[in-house]
């Protein structure tokens, strides 16, 4: 599954950034023409995290309690960055001060910046890179993956496909298998983060076209589904990472 199609709300390739304000430049740039832009860092490349706690626990908001339950430390860390990344792309893109823009949540867990309801956020992290997709269109999703880990295909595979896709997936080469795999799972897990859906959300009732084809959304028996105001993009990123976008088109206009 190639993932190329005419996409015209979202650049052909996600944006890295490094908090330069030539990156900062594009992303408005792409912002404004388009009305979606999607970035991604790695915290690798930014400045570390400041020793006070003041200032982070100021940043994360109603965050807080949900970063100190994170044991993990990696995944803390993690979560930390995904957050700072995602008010820095707020105050950078669409004006403000970090600070003002608090990471809030919907009553369907969907995140957006207080003060600035009029985007439409998503955001997604693995180990070594950041995704922040923003839209002033409709509704974003996205989600990231590492490329290069291996899939239980055995476990996976009848929860994420439908049966078309299975069919398809399994007449494939051991060999390409996990990497299609993988664009289904992330496909729909930005999918489910756009329109706001719970983990239990029902991946194997809905799918997505053959390779070589636009990425279009099809029902389990592989017949076209919904028309063209959901677009959908994947993308090879930084070596071994997986992004998936899914942006909604409601009409609106980009600003």
């Amino acid at each position: 599954m190639s993932g190329r199609r005419e996409f015209p709300h979202c650049q052909d390739e996600p944006l890295a950034v490094r908090a330069t304000p030539a990156d900062w430049a594009l992303a408005r740039a792409e912002l404004s023409a388009r009305g979606t832009v999607v970035l991604y860092a790695r915290p690798s490349d930014w400045a570390a995290e400041p020793d006070d706690e003041r200032p982070v626990r100021e940043r994360l908001g109603q965050d807080w309690s949900r970063y100190l339950e994170l044991a993990h430390p990696e995944v803390a860390l993690r979560f930390l960055f995904s957050r700072r990344l995602l008010t820095s792309v707020g105050a950078e893109v669409v004006g403000g001060s970090p600070e003002a823009l608090e990471v809030r949540y919907g009553p369907t867990g969907r995140p957006y910046l207080r003060g600035r309801e009029d985007i439409d956020i998503s955001v997604s992290h693995t180990d070594g890179l950041t995704v922040v997709g923003m839209t002033t269109r409709g509704l974003v999703g996205v989600d990231v993956r590492r490329a290069d880990h291996p899939l239980d295909e055995s476990r996976l595979a009848s929860h994420v496909c439908t049966p078309y896709e299975l069919m398809s997936l399994t007449a494939l080469p051991a060999a390409e298998r996990n990497a299609t795999l993988l664009q289904l799972l992330t496909l729909k897990e930005a999918y489910r983060k756009a329109v706001g859906q719970s983990a239990r959300f029902r991946f194997n009732e809905f799918g997505f076209g053959p390779d070589g084809e636009p990425v279009r959304m099809h029902r389990p028996d592989g017949t076209s589904g919904p028309g063209t105001e959901w677009a959908f993009r994947s993308f090879l990123v930084d070596g071994p990472h997986r992004i998936s976008v899914a942006v909604y088109d409601a009409g609106l206009t980009a600003s």
